[in-house]
Order: structure tokens, then C-alpha cells, then sequence
């Protein structure tokens, strides 16, 4: 699994419709609803700012989360969508869909690396860079992979590592169809600078003799 997966605590909302809904906004809460699962809907309340704190952290929409509620069973669910106040941009209500095992989901799993040791490019003072240190991935609710790993064993400065390198998890897949970089072994900054001062001097010694000849 990745990781672990992170709580959500609420609270049933008792009552319904835009009247309940606005009490709850006084009282500090955000109105949500947690349907889908072949149950019913659950109308709840989230305290505004533990639901603020876990929007500010980002990637909200594409977390998994383990819902808790009193005299409810533990649950998980992925936010489907955040309603904002027209001018404040502050949370006013949250859907939540609940998740089977089988179900398909988009999530963010983070990249490992392996075999650093054995890296010609690295050996040389080349830099490892990661351009996706995470991969968004359609993945099964009950098999979400804990990473997914790439090995830099035998790169050199210049090499890169696409996603069609790396070894998915069954019935995992990327979100994006073009073969994407992952990472990429890279000179350091000073031979990089060095080389580049090598082309300009080289580009205006040309010139210098081109002017020589006419």
C-alpha cells in the first residue's frame, strides 16, 4: 500500500438542505457528502480547519483518504469535488466518493531510486535529477503500490530514464499515454559552464578568422 493512509475525521450531519448546510458554516464546519460503494448517501460535517489544512497541503483531489466517522464504519473515499465561495475562495462543501477494492483510481506515487552505486554518470560528479519525484498512476484501490522504483545501474552523464523504463505494478498505468522523463543524469554545474565557455570561445574564434579572411 502507499504508505499509510492518512484520516479523515467527521461527523454526521444531522438534517439536510441549504438550511443545515448554513448552520454548519456557522458553526465552523464544512458540509459534505460521501456516496457511490452501492450504499446510501452520507450527509457529514467537517471541522473547516482540518479540511483547510489538508486543501493548503495540496494534491487533495488525488488523495486517498481513510474516513472515520462515530457509529460508522471506517471507510475509504477520494475527493470529487470542492465547492468555493464566488469571492472569498474558502471551502463551502465537499463530495466524496467511496471506494471498492476494485476500483479505479488516479493517484500520485512516489519514484525510488536503486543501483546509485553502480552509476558510471554519478561516479563522474554528474547529478541525479528528478523530474518527476512522483508519478501520477491509475491504480486499483486495493493494490495501491507503497512506490515505484527505477534504477540509474550503469547511466552515464546525459542518460535519462523515461516511464517506459520503469516496471509498473499490475494493473497499474500511467495517466499520461507519451513516454515522459523520470529523471536524468546531468553534468555538473561547473563542467556544464566550462563547456559552454569552450562552444562560445570556439564561436567567436570563428569569427575572428572569418573576419581575418575578408
Amino acid at each position: 500500500m502507499a504508505g499509510e493512509i492518512p484520516d479523515l475525521n467527521a461527523m454526521v450531519r444531522t438534517g439536510t438542505g441549504k438550511g443545515a448546510a448554513r448552520q454548519a458554516r456557522r458553526d465552523g464546519l464544512v458540509p459534505g457528502i460521501v456516496y457511490g460503494g452501492g450504499t446510501d448517501p452520507l450527509a457529514i460535517n467537517i471541522p473547516y480547519n482540518v479540511l483547510f489544512k489538508k486543501l493548503k497541503d495540496g494534491r487533495f483531489m488525488s488523495t486517498l483518504f481513510n474516513l472515520k466517522v462515530e457509529g460508522q464504519d471506517d471507510v475509504r473515499i477520494i475527493c470529487r469535488n470542492v465547492q468555493r465561495d464566488v469571492v472569498k475562495d474558502l471551502p463551502t462543501h465537499v463530495d466524496f466518493l467511496r471506494l471498492k477494492r476494485t476500483t479505479k483510481i488516479n493517484l500520485f506515487i512516489p519514484v525510488t531510486v536503486e543501483g546509485e552505486e553502480e552509476c558510471p554518470g554519478l561516479r563522474k560528479g554528474g547529478l541525479l535529477t528528478m523530474v518527476r519525484p512522483e508519478v501520477e498512476l491509475v491504480v486499483t484501490a486495493g493494490e495501491i503500490p507503497e512506490s515505484i522504483s527505477i534504477s540509474v545501474e550503469g547511466l552515464d552523464i546525459g542518460d535519462t530514464i523515461t516511464i517506459s523504463d520503469v516496471t509498473l505494478p499490475s494493473g497499474a498505468k500511467p495517466t499520461i499515454d507519451r513516454d515522459f522523463v523520470i529523471a536524468n543524469i546531468s553534468a555538473p554545474s561547473a563542467l556544464a559552464s566550462a563547456s559552454g565557455d569552450e562552444e562560445e570561445g570556439e564561436a567567436e574564434e570563428g569569427g575572428e578568422e572569418a573576419a581575418a579572411e575578408e
